[in-house]
C-alpha cells in the first residue's frame, strides 16, 4: 500500500501501518488515512460541500487530500480509497456537549442533499429482514449470537412500530430542524471517528445524541446524567422527543457487533459484555421513558413501563 500511496500523491512515506479497511502513515508532521471508500460518488460531491461549510466555521474536520490527477478517489484493483488528513490530535475526546453544539453548527435547508435519512422504520426493517436471512444461512455455529439474536430483534421491531405508529399519529415538524450527523457516534468519542467527513450525513438533530448515550452507557456504565442535561437544555417538538425515545430504544449498539462477528472481524467477547447489562438498560429505557416524560407526554412501551 506504501508504493500505491507514494505514487498515487507525490509523497515519499517511509512506512506505514495497513490495517483492513484503512492506512495510516505520519507524513511532513501530519496524520493521514488512506481509507476504503463504500459511498457514493454523489454522496462524496455533498461531503466535500459540508467539509467546505465547517471550514468556513473554523470546525477542524479532516481534508480530503486530492491525488495526482487531482481527483478524491483512487482506484486500489476495484476497490475506491480516499486519503483524508487529520487537522487535530487523533485521540482527543470530544464529549457530549461538544457533540450536542456540533449538530446545530450546519443545518439542511432542503431535502436535497443524498446524505439525508428521514425513513428510520423503513431502514430499520429492511437490516432486520437481512438480519435474519443471514443467520439462517452462515449463523449456525454463532452460539452467543444465536441465544441473543431474538430478544434485540424483538427490540428492534418494537422501535419500529414505535417510529412508524408516531409518523402515523403525530405531524413531523422538523423539516426544517435537519442537521449534520454520523452514521456512527462511538464512545469514547474521539476526533479521529468524530471530524471524519465519511461518517456525515444529515438527520434530526436528535440521533447523534441518542447514539452518543448509547454507546456511553454500555461503556461507561450510564449515561442518564446526559440524558438529563440535554433535555433541560433544548426544547424539542413533539415529534422529536418521540423519536429521541425511538432511537434509544432501538439496539444499533447490538447490532453493530453482531455485523462484525458476523463478518469474523471480532468475537463474541463484546456481544456478552452487551448482553450482560440487558436488564439495567431496560431499567435506562424506563427511567428515559419517565423523564422525557416530563417535556412531552410520549408513547409509551408497556412492557418497559410495567416490567421495570
Amino acid at each position: 500500500m506504501k508504493e500505491i500511496i507514494n505514487y498515487n500523491y507525490n509523497f515519499d512515506i517511509i512506512e506505514c501501518r495497513n490495517f483492513e479497511n484503512y492506512t495510516v502513515f505520519d507524513y511532513n508532521g501530519d496524520i493521514f488515512y488512506f481509507v476504503f471508500f463504500n459511498r457514493t460518488e454523489a454522496e462524496l460531491n455533498d461531503l466535500i460541500k459540508i467539509i467546505f461549510e465547517l471550514k468556513n466555521k473554523n470546525i477542524k474536520v479532516h481534508d480530503i487530500i486530492l491525488n495526482r490527477e487531482k481527483k478524491a478517489l483512487t482506484k486500489v484493483g476495484n476497490v475506491n480509497y480516499i486519503l483524508l488528513k487529520l487537522n487535530n490530535k487523533f485521540d482527543e475526546k470530544i464529549n457530549f456537549t461538544s457533540v450536542c453544539e456540533l449538530s446545530e453548527k450546519l443545518k439542511l435547508n432542503n431535502n436535497s442533499s443524498k446524505l439525508y435519512r428521514n425513513n428510520w422504520g423503513d431502514l430499520w426493517s429492511k437490516k432486520i429482514d437481512y438480519f435474519e436471512y443471514q443467520i439462517k444461512e452462515i449463523g449456525k455455529d454463532k452460539q452467543v449470537v444465536l441465544d441473543s439474536f431474538s430478544y434485540y430483534v424483538g427490540l428492534a421491531e418494537n422501535a419500529i412500530s414505535y417510529v412508524n405508529k408516531v409518523n402515523k399519529t403525530i405531524k413531523n415538524e422538523d423539516f426544517n430542524n435537519i442537521t449534520l450527523s454520523h452514521r456512527r457516534i462511538y464512545y469514547p468519542n474521539i476526533s479521529l471517528n468524530y471530524y471524519n467527513p465519511l461518517s456525515f450525513i444529515f438527520d434530526l438533530n436528535i440521533r447523534d445524541v441518542a447514539e452518543y448515550i448509547k454507546a456511553e452507557f454500555f461503556n461507561n456504565g450510564d449515561s442518564f446524567f446526559d440524558l438529563k442535561t440535554f433535555l433541560k437544555s433544548r426544547r424539542l417538538s413533539i415529534y422529536s422527543y418521540h423519536m429521541l425515545f425511538a432511537r434509544l430504544l432501538y439496539p444499533s449498539y447490538y447490532f453493530d457487533i453482531y455485523e462484525s462477528i458476523m463478518n469474523n472481524n471480532d468475537d463474541d467477547k463484546k456481544m456478552i459484555k452487551i448482553i450482560s447489562k440487558v436488564h439495567d438498560y431496560e431499567v435506562f429505557l424506563k427511567k428515559s421513558y419517565d423523564e422525557i416524560n416530563k417535556y412531552c407526554a410520549i408513547e409509551s412501551v408497556d412492557w418497559i413501563i410495567k416490567n421495570n
